[in-house]
């Protein structure tokens, strides 16, 4: 986190719960989230940028916030030296909050002379810093911005993703407080309402005080906690002379805890504490959702980055070798990729032959021959012998960094979405405090009730339109409907999810590993001792045939002495002879190569061919067939080969496919057809696809896809079959449905109940009860997802 050291807070903000600014949560004795904040408060205050730099200096002394002595990483090798005499870094910022930290980290470093570039991404906490100059002011610049108070290394994905998510488990430890809490106050409240209304139950006075006493000191406590996310986001409101959401919920929550100490201490009958904590529970459930959906544009970026972070071996013109990072790499370098490395740089290759694992960029479906003069992409793994690459594209120019700029971009429009509660917050929240004044004031002024009486009105007006079954009315529906995905293999990701997948009319399928399956198939049989023999061998391989010839075979035991020969095949010593399994030529097969194959050759006894072709998922055609039932338009978009393709597409009555689509062009037909105003689902699994998936109105990918489709797609489904896409959507729909019962509902009850409160018919009591039935019958309304049913 961040090592920021703030200026001494005033007396009255040095407890403040919220940043001064913005109004996100700080830690205890601080003003404000972070230092951009701080200084855009201190601009606003009329204290310029440059004396806000100041004051941090003088407030940090001598060391001015620099990091101890081997502290920081070694930031020379992670320098990019450009042609023109420039030079480049990428760090990663840690302390980073909001956007005024973009904002200030920016503004200091356009003040510096030699700076061309420094721009923060919000997403991924990167900052990109381009000078021009000696490589060594890298180190006064990078202590620039560490002077501010954040903390700046080269960029690491691992060092990230171990950064403690601490909003995230203040959320959780609110939302347990709350439940706990919840449960105990409201055993407590039957049984006083059972004492209250009981015949042959009824309960003394002192034990009724003695309870509601035991309620306070629960609630009490819990409230102060579990309230925390939403008096923040109230103060913060507040101060900057708005309203939100939050604000009726935190006067409600407080006035009717207060309200019911007073009852407490004096003694009285009705106390309303299982309102304010039940409330509060409710209401982190979907705090705690939306924390997690705002969480995943980060952690598609983090993924992606993972296969940059390689170091790259550079043949040197003296035949040494010298590692260093991909940024790094000029155009026209040699760079060698041993078998098993994952290539680095865009490229041509030079020397060398061997099998290509191009399916997370390219989607090709299968191993890919390459031989000099063949064309390799960043991010593809070597299956075979060493290759040695000559550099046509490094650093952020090659197809892996296109794909995560298209992503970044991509999530940034999906910001766009919201809960759709918040949607009428604006509206809502003015009208309940309107209302709750206008009764008090009507009560007190013109009815002339004492004072107590008028109070108590106004409260019930609060408590009755505290949006209670209103905030409900989503979050209970996408709680349940993602549970029962769930349980049939499908996460949901996002709790927007629902409410887009209910609006789709598109689908678009990617072909390799989504609609069909994840390996090549076996085609055709063979005798179960052979193949059994060959799947042995195959198993010390981590080829994809050879993955499938285990597969085929069932459960084997790996053979023992197997030696693999890079780029042609496996073989093993036995007493009879030597036993190879591998490429035609390797195991001296005949005739021509009609497709993926592999041979196995014994001693004395003819070569078997072992043929490979991609097999459809198991239910695809009666998947497809219940998406148009359901009136989808399906499409296929690939970028494996046109015969291929057509040859699924045919299979699935598809009409509408394009082939050797490269990840910019799938990304180019989705937001076309988004254009022509359709909500397209995107299904797919690659690495190529993910840019796709993100720019979709809504995605999907098979659990079997690569990491980064998984964190980009709003959902995941598990098993071999196709179907869980049409049961999401058909689910989906009935999800909305519900939604919308649910905000008729909430609204309805306001419509009826609002009059009889404001009319001092409602004790607050009362009020709470229709508060609390409002509220079950959402949720009952949302339980009968429970019973819908999906052939």
């Amino acid at each position: 986190m961040s090592t920021a050291v703030a200026l001494p807070p005033g007396p009255a903000e040095a407890t403040a719960a919220a940043c001064a600014h913005c109004g996100l949560p700080v830690a205890a004795g601080r003003r404000f989230c972070c230092p951009g904040c701080e200084a855009a408060h201190g601009i606003i205050q009329g204290l310029g940028l440059g004396r806000y730099y100041q004051q941090r200096l003088e407030a940090a002394g001598s060391r001015a916030l620099r990091p101890e002595p081997g502290e920081r990483r070694d930031l020379a090798r992670h320098i990019v030296d450009r042609p023109d005499g420039g030079h480049e870094l990428t760090l990663a910022v840690d302390g980073v909050q909001c956007g005024a930290c973009v904002w200030l980290i920016e503004s200091v470093l356009a003040k510096q002379p030699d700076v061309e570039v420094g721009r923060v991404n919000m997403t991924t906490r990167r900052l990109r810093l381009a000078w021009r100059g000696a490589a060594g002011e890298a180190d006064r610049l990078v202590g620039l911005i560490e002077s501010l108070g954040y903390r700046l290394v080269p960029f690491d994905t691992a060092a990230l993703n171990a950064a403690r998510d601490e909003t995230g488990r203040m959320l959780m430890r609110c939302l347990a407080v709350a439940g706990f809490a919840a449960g105990n106050v409201m055993f407590i409240s039957i049984a006083i309402w059972a004492g209250q209304i009981g015949r042959f139950t009824e309960i003394g006075s002192a034990t009724e005080t003695m309870l509601h006493w035991v309620s306070a000191l629960l609630a009490m406590p819990a409230v102060v906690y579990a309230g925390r996310p939403f008096f923040a986001s109230a103060w913060a409101a507040l101060r900057q002379r708005r309203t939100n959401m939050d604000v009726p919920v935190s006067i409600g929550v407080l006035l009717v805890t207060g309200m019911s100490l007073v009852e407490t201490i004096k003694g009285g009958p009705h106390t309303y504490f299982d309102s304010a904590v039940t409330l509060l529970f409710f209401l982190l459930v979907g705090r705690v959702l939306d924390h997690r959906a705002r969480g995943q544009a980060r952690a598609t970026a983090e993924q992606l980055l993972t296969l940059r972070m390689t170091d790259v071996a550079v043949l040197q013109p003296d035949g040494t070798v010298r590692r260093c990072a991909q940024e790094q790499v000029a155009q026209d370098d040699r760079v060698l990729v041993a078998s098993g490395e994952r290539i680095g740089v865009d490229g041509v290759v030079e020397s060398g032959s061997a099998q290509l694992d191009a399916s997370l960029v390219t989607g090709e479906s299968l191993p890919v021959n390459a031989g000099p003069g063949t064309a390799v992409y960043a991010g593809t793994l070597n299956l075979g012998a060493p290759l040695t690459v000559r550099a046509t594209a490094t650093g952020g120019s090659t197809l892996l960094a296109e794909c995560l700029r298209l992503i970044e971009a991509a999530e940034a429009r999906r910001g766009r979405f919201v809960v759709l509660a918040d949607r009428v917050a604006r509206r809502y929240a003015p009208a309940v405090h309107l209302a709750a004044l206008a009764t008090f004031l009507w009560w007190f002024f013109v009815a002339a009730v004492p004072l107590e009486q008028a109070l108590l009105t106004a409260t019930s007006v609060l408590i009755i339109t505290c949006p209670c079954a209103l905030a409900l009315a989503v979050p209970a529906v996408q709680v349940i409907a993602t549970g029962r995905l769930f349980r049939r293999g499908m996460l949901l990701k996002s709790p927007t999810a629902l409410e887009r997948l209910a609006e789709v009319d598109t689908v678009v399928f990617d072909k390799t590993g989504t609609l069909t399956e994840p390996l090549p198939a076996l085609d055709g049989t063979q005798d179960p001792a052979v193949l059994a023999e060959a799947a042995a061998m195959a198993a010390c391989s981590r080829h994809p045939l050879a993955r499938s010839l285990v597969a085929a075979a069932g459960r084997v035991a790996p053979a023992s002495g197997v030696i693999e020969h890079a780029g042609q095949g496996l073989s093993r010593v036995t007493e009879a002879g030597e036993v190879r399994l591998g490429s035609r030529a390797f195991c001296g097969g005949s005739g021509e190569a009609t497709g993926p194959e592999l041979w196995l050759a014994r001693p004395g006894l003819a070569p078997v061919r072992f043929g490979f072709d991609e097999r459809l998922r198991p239910d695809a055609a009666q998947t497809l067939d219940r998406l148009r039932a359901m009136g989808m338009t399906l499409k296929l978009v690939s970028g494996d080969r046109p015969a291929q393709v057509e040859r699924i597409a045919a299979a699935l009555g598809i009409t509408d496919w394009r082939a050797g689509c490269t990840p910019v062009e799938k990304v180019a037909l989705v937001e076309g057809w988004g254009a022509e105003g359709r909500k397209v689902l995107m299904v797919g699994d690659g690495l190529n696809d993910s840019p796709a998936l993100a720019a979709a109105s809504v995605s999907a990918s098979p659990s079997t896809a690569a990491d980064v489709s998984q964190t980009v797609a709003d959902l995941v489904f598990q098993g071999m079959k196709l179907g869980p896409v049409a049961v999401a959507l058909r689910t989906a729909r009935r999800a909305r449905a519900a939604m919308r019962q649910n905000l008729a509902l909430s609204i309805g009850y306001n419509v009826v109940m609002v009059p009889l409160a404001v009319g001092g018919l409602v004790t607050p009591w009362l009020a709470a009860v229709a508060m609390s039935s409002s509220s079950l019958l959402v949720m009952a309304n949302s339980l009968r997802l429970h019973r819908s049913t999906d052939a």
